[in-house]
């Protein structure tokens, strides 16, 4: 009989303190909350990974973070981001400290200028334009109070490789291209870890004290080509700036040979600038370089009519492509 009294004590405190935790998840998780951020950013929140690089024979050891909100670097408010910087790996810039990343160099020069804001990094490598226009359905509309006045756009190099489709044709699946498959039950997952007030309060803490993923390792003292070709030394391949692009590429024949390519990528930039401008926002669009510089003619094409579009559209944008050498 005493068995028995126990084994239903035992039952009843279990079966209490299970309809605790589930109370507790109702009211303090986010079932509810048109804030959550759900599975398209599962694999771009919460990170810490330690990251090792090799550079001009020096290493530098470090951790790449995203914070709570899906950002690159530390803890920041929504509300308070008064600028971000959207782009592919090369604004995300996983492979390098933070320090010496394109968004922070811009911070410290506008600190320098007695600017009194700070660009937040958003990048994602892999994006393409097409990308950049999820986040705006996806993330951005999932963060409380975020109203940037100033979006910074810097594309191009991953909008060679995209599909010729339209954006209403292309299915949002994970933040990187928007068209990756993922299964019914990583999406309930997905949606069940980030909806849970216990596993996002268990993610903080293990954010905070704890690594989140392997550690990943970078020998930038050589260099790997889009083909596969290990570059020994920066000296083996010839840099083409915009005026050698000129005399090697011809204009017309290109506009011909990527008609859809361009019409698609402007019609993605221009669904980016409405989005921007709609939420009392400046758009800036910057354009993109590979390792050789404007060699490829499909890259080239691409930002020669973003420059145009830009300015028949009285758009700001940067020509960077035509500044470097």
């Amino acid at each position: 009989m005493k068995l028995k009294s126990w084994s239903k004590i035992l039952f009843i405190n279990i079966g209490m303190f299970l309809a605790c935790l589930l109370i507790i998840e109702i009211i303090f998780g986010d079932w509810f909350s048109k804030y959550n951020l759900g599975p398209y950013m599962r694999e771009y929140r919460l990170k810490k990974n330690p990251v090792v690089l090799k550079h001009d024979n020096k290493t530098y050891n470090f951790f790449f973070k995203r914070n709570y909100h899906g950002f690159r670097g530390e803890e920041i408010e929504p509300s308070e981001i008064e600028a971000v910087i959207i782009g592919g790996s090369t604004t995300e810039e996983r492979f390098k400290p933070i320090e010496f990343s394109i968004t922070e160099n811009l911070n410290r020069l506008l600190k320098k200028r007695n600017y009194n804001f700070k660009i937040i990094n958003a990048g994602i490598g892999g994006q393409s334009t097409y990308g950049h226009i999820y986040n705006f359905q996806h993330w951005f509309t999932k963060l409380k109070n975020f109203s940037p006045k100033l979006y910074i756009f810097y594309i191009g190099i991953n909008d060679q490789y995209t599909d010729y489709k339209k954006i209403e044709e292309m299915q949002p699946a994970a933040p990187c291209c928007g068209n990756k498959k993922t299964g019914t039950m990583d999406i309930f997952l997905d949606n069940f870890k980030s909806r849970s007030f216990f596993s996002d309060k268990l993610k903080t803490l293990r954010l905070k004290y704890f690594v989140t993923g392997k550690k990943l390792q970078y020998n930038r003292n050589h260099f790997i080509a889009a083909n596969g070709q290990r570059i020994e030394t920066y000296k083996d391949y010839k840099y083409i700036n915009y005026k050698e692009a000129l005399t090697i590429h011809n204009i017309k024949y290109l506009k011909s040979k990527h008609e859809k390519r361009i019409s698609h990528y402007l019609n993605n930039i221009e669904i980016l600038s409405n989005y921007a401008i709609n939420n009392n926002a400046v758009p800036i669009f910057v354009t993109q370089v590979k390792y050789d510089g404007l060699k490829t003619g499909v890259l080239f094409i691409l930002n020669y009519s973003l420059i145009e579009y830009c300015e028949k559209k009285n758009i700001n944008c940067i020509y960077l492509g035509k500044k470097l050498n």
